[in-house]
């Protein structure tokens, strides 16, 4: 059975202040680094035979602090970064409300396609998904960690799953430095393991993007 653990990074000041981040390369703050290395040797006990991570550097330096731990080299994925919000990079969330009201009740309501250049979850899904297959495939049999983005490792891991993005609406929000584990054979194909795994005390970012 091969194993894929999607990680997503620690925390950042845009985090913290509910501002969309999508592709803006923003870095790990305190308690980001502080999340990623209570986190890293939980994950180095599952004995990991690779770490991908997205290119932008909250999910590297969120890697880096595993693959100290174990001594893997850490191969980038741009295809890994977080989903592309457009015109609303850089805003805070209740700003993205006030100038664009109505894609925003698109973009809170789950609509595939939302406008201001944001991604579509199609798009997004296909993206990451195709990266988490190659990822996997990289070690057969294996286990594979996978350092990312809230957004991304959601609808990618839904890619892989067969779920459409009505059904991944049910399912909560992945947390800073928290996981979710899927397993992959020949029999069964891909299944969820479990999902938002990693230290209780990390605490649910106020957005997932």
């Amino acid at each position: 059975m091969t194993r894929l653990i999607v990680w997503r990074h620690g925390n950042t000041d845009w985090n913290a202040s509910n501002r969309v981040q999508g592709q803006t390369d923003t870095p790990l703050n305190d308690l980001g680094r502080e999340q990623a290395a209570a986190a890293a040797p939980l994950l180095a006990a599952l004995h990991p035979d690779a770490i991908v991570a997205s290119d932008l550097r909250r999910a590297a330096d969120t890697a880096a602090t595993l693959a100290a731990l174990t001594g893997l080299p850490i191969r980038t994925d741009p295809r890994l970064r977080e989903r592309s919000y457009g015109k609303w990079q850089g805003l805070t969330t209740e700003e993205v409300s006030s100038l664009h009201p109505e894609e925003y009740r698109r973009w809170r309501a789950g609509e595939r396609e939302v406008g201001c250049g944001v991604e579509t979850l199609d798009d997004l899904g296909k993206r990451v998904g195709q990266a988490l297959q190659e990822a996997a495939d990289s070690a057969p049999g294996g286990t594979v960690v996978v350092a990312t983005h809230g957004g991304a490792a959601r609808q990618g891991c839904g890619f892989l799953l067969g779920w459409s993005p009505e059904v991944l609406r049910s399912v909560g929000p992945l947390q800073n430095c928290h996981w979710t584990e899927l397993g992959h054979d020949q029999v069964r194909g891909w299944w969820l393991r479990s999902h938002n795994a990693g230290l209780s005390g990390n605490r649910p970012t106020p957005s997932p993007v």
